[in-house]
Parts: C-alpha cells; structure tokens; sequence
C-alpha cells in the first residue's frame, strides 16, 4: 500500500509536469472506486489552471484555482503520466488531460483509491480536517509525542498507525521505524518515556526521509508500463518474517496487531 514516502515521492514526480498546466478535459472510466466519484468533475476542471501539487498525510492535492482535486492511491493506485493518446489498460480508471498533450492516469487495480473534488480549503474536508501533524515538520516532536501518549494503552506500532495522531505513516514505515530505535511493536504507547519519544520521533524522521530520498532517485512517472511499481526498498524487518535479521542475525517474527501483520526483530527489539 502507498505510504507517505511514496505518495511523496508521487507529487515530486508529477509537480513540474502539472504545476502551470491548463486541464483540458477529465476522462473517467468508472464511476465508483472506493467512493462515488463526484458528478460533473469534467465540467468542474476543464480550463481550469493546476495551481499547486501538495500532500497532506497519504492524499495528493491538486489546487485547480476554483477547488481541489484530492486523489488518494488507496492500497494498489498508481499516478504516471503518459501521452493523451497512448490506450488506457484495463484498471486505467481515470486521466486528467493537461494542455501539454499529457495525461495524469490513475491505475488502480483494486478500486480502494478515491477521488474527490472541494471548492473550499481543502485542509477543512472532512477526508483531511482530523489528521494529525506531518512527520517531517516540527509540529511532529518529542513533547507532542509525549503528551498524546499518555494514558494510552494502544500498542505502540497502532498507535503510529492512526492518522489522527501522525500524518501518512502505515504498517510498512511503523515497523520500520520502531526497528530502527529498537522498540517492541506491542509496547503500550503509554509506556513511552519522553527520552523514548525524543529516540522515536528522531527514528521515524530518520526512516521516513531515506525513503523519500530513495524514491526520487529512482523513479520515473512518464515510463511506458502499464503499472508503475514503487522504488526498491532495503527494509530490515517489514515482510521478512523467518528471515535473518539484517542487524544480528535472528530470525525476523511475524505477528499480528488486529488484522495486521507485524514484523520485529525479538532480539533487537525489547
């Protein structure tokens, strides 16, 4: 599933393409994904100015002049941008057609992405108004951390997960960022001491810009494919189960937190 890093990385990839780039029209090729997609969205668009590419949390804002386009990838969605003309495959759902001859396409297999269309602050939709803080901004610290902990009893890897708490971090960077400072998934949040808050931030900061860092590396979103796969990542626990720990040596545990998977290394991670 896209996390932030990759949803990141997406709107580094498409910014320069999008930003200044007049919508010529909107070509929906379904009318359902996880959502309704909203009614009349062409007519809403079309000749309409992308004024700005922004994120918040795992959504992608399009500021389109008179509203936003909010896209969401869901668990299998992928952006790229083809020519106009080349043929959609079978799960290209939806394309955005720039000026430029150019299409924003959305591929998503399993249709758990979303599309919608505000014309107020798009912050205040009530898809985005909730989230908590983004990681990499000073918002995100040791003593906001700290202070939203206590008292809970939640495992610590769900706690990370929970979008009201901390913007965009899923299964995949929780679990790594939890190896990474060396703390047991299953830790009731409330547990943490603030010098474990300061150790846990810094690690999620950390874990959160390598990966961006690695994606923007290697990614192109105008390759001919017709799914895009994210970048190759060297994880160290998150789906290595039975594998030797890239640390010490044990083997990687594969548990459950609800209907989660989790991955953690037993010996490193106490």
């Amino acid at each position: 599933m896209p996390e932030l890093p990759e949803v990141e990385v997406t709107r580094l990839g498409i910014t320069d393409h999008l930003t200044g780039a007049s919508i010529a029209s909107v070509e929906m090729r379904i009318v359902k994904l996880r959502h309704m997609v909203p009614e009349r969205l062409s007519q809403l668009l079309a000749g309409q100015t992308i004024r700005a590419v922004q994120r918040r949390g795992k959504y992608l804002i399009l500021d389109c002049g008179t509203g936003s386009l909010l896209l969401h990838l869901g668990m299998t969605g992928h952006l790229r941008l083809v020519p106009a003309s080349t043929a959609p495959g079978p799960h290209d759902h939806f394309d955005l057609h720039l000026d430029s001859g150019l299409a924003l396409r959305l591929n998503d297999p399993r249709r758990f992405g979303s599309i919608h269309f505000t014309a107020s602050d798009p912050l205040q939709h009530q898809l985005l108004r909730k989230i908590g803080p983004e990681p990499l901004t000073d918002a995100f610290d040791a003593d906001y951390l700290f202070r939203l902990s206590r008292g809970r009893k939640v495992a610590l890897q769900r706690f990370l997960m929970d979008s009201a708490v901390v913007a965009g971090i899923g299964n995949i960077y929780a679990a790594e960022s939890l190896f990474r400072c060396r703390m047991h998934p299953d830790t009731p949040a409330g547990e943490l001491s603030a010098a474990d808050c300061s150790k846990l931030v810094a690690a999620i900061k950390e874990t959160l810009a390598t990966s961006i860092a690695t994606g923007r590396s290697s990614m192109d979103f105008q390759k001919a494919e017709e799914k895009l796969a994210y970048f190759p990542q060297q994880l160290y626990v998150y789906g290595r189960g039975g594998l030797p720990c890239r640390v010490c040596g044990a083997p990687v545990t594969r548990g459950r937190l609800g209907n989660r998977s989790t991955f953690f290394c037993a010996a490193c991670q106490r």
